[in-house]
């Protein structure tokens, strides 16, 4: 199989590299010719434009920001679409909602492409090292042709169904962890401003029936000072919204979900779509004047 990778930002990068790493042929390409030259230095082809990366592939794969960046990828005379030869598959590892994934994979159909979904979730520190958990929507026989490679980035492979039912399971697996993060925040807040080691507390939470991977991970961070998750308060914004317009059409008050996409747009107004998104705690941190830090975590995760 070869395949063509669109769209090389930190998630997107480092799943590129573990289809290299596993033998896979790869073309890349992404806006931003830089963000390929690492992949393209370990044996990897670059294109210049999507409709080029698609020309001479097997399959697509594209991780995006946005279901417009998607569409703009997929459509167009320099777009897969236009070059992605008929019985080709398109996957896309961006977070969409339903209704865009199935959307799209119309379009790709009326082209003779057929489409799996398979968004991922478990933090870039994990894609590095080809550890994530992979959410597969589409048709079995599909799913079947392309596991290798879904394996060679993820440890564990789900196919949750149909088009549009791992969208729906990426966005909620999202829903928790930003409510989680706001959770661990004001948890660690409760402990500093109780007086309690911050490193302790840490680690007893780590240690209870409290604990969840957002504090094992995100909460590090929060407490290293350097909040560097590599994933924005657009992004996080975006998978909320996504979250609450779930809840509307499947007629689920998710009243958390809403709190915490509250907390999201006030740290945005704070700090910036840009920011990463682990800052949603410094809220409360420049609010009650108290620092959460604590010496010996990291900058940075590694795996």
């Amino acid at each position: 199989m070869h395949y063509a990778y669109i769209g090389l930002g930190h998630l997107g990068g480092k799943l590129a590299s573990c289809l290299l790493r596993a033998g896979f042929a790869l073309t890349v390409h992404d806006r931003d010719r830089a963000a390929a030259d690492p992949l393209i230095a370990a044996g990897a082809a670059w294109a210049a434009t999507p409709r080029e990366a698609a020309a001479e592939v097997d399959a697509v794969i594209t991780c995006l920001p946005s279901p417009a960046a998607t569409q703009a990828v997929l459509t167009g005379k320099d777009g897969v679409l236009a070059g992605l030869r008929a019985g080709g598959t398109w996957i896309e590892m961006s977070t969409l909602d339903r209704d865009s994934i199935v959307h799209f994979a119309a379009m790709a159909e009326a082209c003779g492409v057929r489409t799996l979904e398979c968004p991922v979730t478990g933090g870039v520190h994990l894609a590095a090292v080809g550890k994530v958990t992979v959410l597969v929507g589409g048709d079995a026989d599909l799913f079947t042709q392309h596991r290798p490679a879904l394996a060679a980035m993820g440890r564990e492979i789900l196919h949750m169904g149909p088009l549009g039912s791992a969208a729906v399971m990426k966005v909620i697996t999202n829903m928790l962890a930003f409510i989680h993060l706001v959770a661990c925040g004001e948890a660690l807040m409760l402990a500093k401003r109780g007086g309690l080691d911050l490193a302790q507390a840490f680690h007893a939470i780590r240690a209870s029936s409290g604990n969840s991977f957002v504090h094992e991970t995100e909460g590090q961070l929060i407490l290293n000072g350097s909040y560097d998750i590599d994933f924005t308060m657009a992004l996080a914004n975006k998978d909320l919204g996504f979250a609450l317009g779930f809840a509307r059409e499947f007629g689920v008050p998710l009243d958390l979900a809403a709190l915490a996409a509250e907390t999201f747009r006030r740290a945005t107004a704070a700090f910036g779509e840009g920011a990463q998104s682990t800052m949603v705690v410094k809220l409360l941190e420049d609010a009650l004047g108290t620092p959460l830090r604590a010496a010996g975590f990291p900058a940075k995760l590694t795996a």
